[in-house]
């Protein structure tokens, strides 16, 4: 497989190609299925193409809890096949396939009452450890245990002591989901995928009944392509019902969006060394390790709002602070708050109304001739949503394809990871970065790491940070422009780099640092440059006023007063 660079000038050629010769398969939408189903796609031998109308990951699949778990709490409504299928593809990716992007990550659930929570709650996480085993993934991760009051709060000493008469600890799995897809996408380009990022689907080919392809247009260029193709996959998540209204059909069944807010916090405001999760009301709350900081999630509420810029009110901010401050011996107020996010679970719509009983298992459906739809599900189990969107692809094939292989592909980074991280010390001595750093490119980038490591040697400033973001080195900004199709300032911000939730400011102070290390890559003059951090800056302040909105309407109101995409 060669490695893949996704730079401005591949985009144009991507989008020529697919409109040159007609495709296996297009897949509509570059969250993390779409991305696995192209993949999946490719790897059996079929011509493929990609189509997102923004960035990669840029709803959904970029705002998630960053968790690869079975989901414990389903064991609780009995949906064992879920958790057991989950747990397999946790084990997979954790050992197999993306080693250098997920990684183990501990939690304490504290007990509240004596004897039978103990045996209730232990015998749940026992069963999880035991199916995660019977998958034959599972063995990388430690089993659980129980703790006493007193190891309880050694272990996570933010915690009240009336807050618990012991706890269960037990491990899940973590990563970046934005970084996950652009490296899931960036893979099924080296296995000759052509992938484009904003490039919209205004309307499909029909011949008769059939769908035959869709009309792509370039949001960059202006341009419009027809792209053919034996078969579309609509994975458009909680856009899919508004894809399915291109072609005038109603759809089989419906997706509804429940939204999720999360809040990001300096590491140093919740002693603890471990993640916790609490239990809610309506469901439960991770306080989740990321870094220098802590993920704080998740709310659950029904959104019929803008899709593309869900908006996280005040009442959403008050609702989280108050459950994890009923645990904590310091209470965290919204000035400890670095950054918050807002995404949408892409639910199938069901009896229930309330979102958090709605499923989180997914469906394909064929619903015309030419067209597959593949919605629902949970990130962990993308690469399953794949498989069967791809499956009943093949059907329209008049051609033997071959069966699913991604359970053996592990993606682009993952080969030589574990070499590369033995020897991180060394690469330290070599390149003059400090070993810190070196592991950071390690966990972001795996083997590609060395790509970025050339960068600096041809031009030793790219090794210096970024100023107001010091977590991150000027050399990735350039390679998100030059191989990861990161098009815009906002792009690097909040999904290349985590800087928009990570620091105070959310990315103003460097955004101008960023815009003018992208502007050779991408061929801007002064005048972008100077759009592109505008734009960046009005997104900023547009997403804190939404924050001090009282409801989700006004909340919506705020939000969309910064425009959405800068004109070239």
């Amino acid at each position: 497989m060669r490695t893949a660079t996704l730079g401005p000038a591949e985009r144009t050629a991507a989008l020529a190609a697919m409109a040159e010769r007609e495709l296996d398969v297009l897949v509509v939408g570059a969250g993390v299925v779409g991305a696995g189903t192209v993949l999946d796609a490719a790897t059996r031998g079929l011509s493929t193409g990609l189509v997102e109308a923004r960035d990669w990951a840029s709803g959904t699949s970029s705002r998630s809890s960053k968790l690869i778990h079975g989901g414990l709490r389903y064991l609780e409504m009995l949906d064992f096949a879920l958790v057991r299928e989950a747990l397999k593809e946790r084990g997979l990716l954790l050992e197999r396939l993306a080693p250098h992007l997920v990684k183990p990550v501990p939690f304490l659930y504290p007990l509240q009452h004596k004897g039978w929570e103990r045996l209730y709650a232990g015998s749940g996480v026992a069963l999880y450890d035991a199916m995660s085993v019977s998958s034959g993934h599972g063995r990388g991760l430690p089993v659980h245990r129980h703790l006493s009051r007193r190891r309880a709060l050694r272990v996570a000493p933010a915690l009240k002591k009336d807050a618990l008469v012991g706890a269960l600890q037990y491990y899940d799995a973590q990563m970046d989901d934005a970084r996950f897809v652009a490296t899931l996408v960036r893979t099924a380009a080296g296995y000759g995928s052509h992938v484009a990022n904003r490039a919209r689907v205004i309307g499909f080919l029909r011949e008769g009944e059939r769908v035959v392809g869709a009309r792509v247009q370039d949001v960059e260029g202006g341009g419009e392509y027809e792209v053919r193709a034996k078969q579309v996959v609509n994975a458009t998540g909680v856009w899919t019902d508004d894809t399915q209204a291109l072609i005038g059909e109603r759809g089989q069944f419906h997706v509804r969006a429940s939204k999720g807010i999360h809040l990001v916090v300096p590491k140093d405001r919740i002693h603890s060394s471990t993640g916790l999760i609490l239990r809610t009301e309506k469901s439960v709350l991770f306080v989740i390790p990321w870094g220098r900081h802590w993920i704080i999630g998740t709310t659950d509420t029904d959104w019929d709002l803008d899709k593309a810029h869900p908006a996280a009110s005040s009442a959403d901010i008050d609702y989280l602070l108050e459950h994890v401050n009923s645990v904590l011996n310091t209470p965290l107020t919204r000035d400890d708050v670095q950054g918050v996010y807002a995404g949408l679970r892409p639910l199938l719509a069901g009896e229930s109304d309330a979102t958090s009983k709605l499923s989180r298992e997914h469906t394909v459906a064929h619903p015309v001739p030419g067209l597959v739809v593949v919605a629902g599900g949970k990130y962990t189990t993308y690469r399953v949503m794949a498989k069967d969107a791809v499956d009943e692809a093949v059907h329209g094939l008049d051609q033997r394809v071959a069966e699913c292989v991604t359970e053996d592909i592990p993606l682009l980074g993952a080969e030589g990871y574990r070499a590369l991280w033995n020897a991180r010390a060394r690469i330290a001595a070599r390149t003059g970065l400090h070993v810190a750093r070196v592991e950071h490119l390690l966990n972001r980038y795996g083997s590609m790491a060395e790509e970025l490591l050339d960068l600096v040697a041809d031009d030793a400033s790219l090794g210096e940070p970024l100023a107001g973001a010091e977590d991150y080195l000027r050399a990735e900004v350039v390679y998100a422009a030059s191989h990861e199709g990161a098009r815009h300032l906002d792009d690097v911000l909040t999904r290349r780099t985590r800087i928009s939730i990570e620091t105070f400011d959310r990315g103003t102070r460097c955004a101008r640092e960023c815009a003018d290390l992208m502007a050779p890559v991408l061929g801007w003059d002064t005048d972008q440059v100077e759009r592109e951090v505008e734009h960046y800056r009005k997104r900023v302040e547009a997403e804190r006023e939404s924050q001090r909105q009282p409801d989700d309407l006004t909340a919506d109101a705020a939000r969309l007063g910064a425009p959405d995409i800068v004109p070239i």
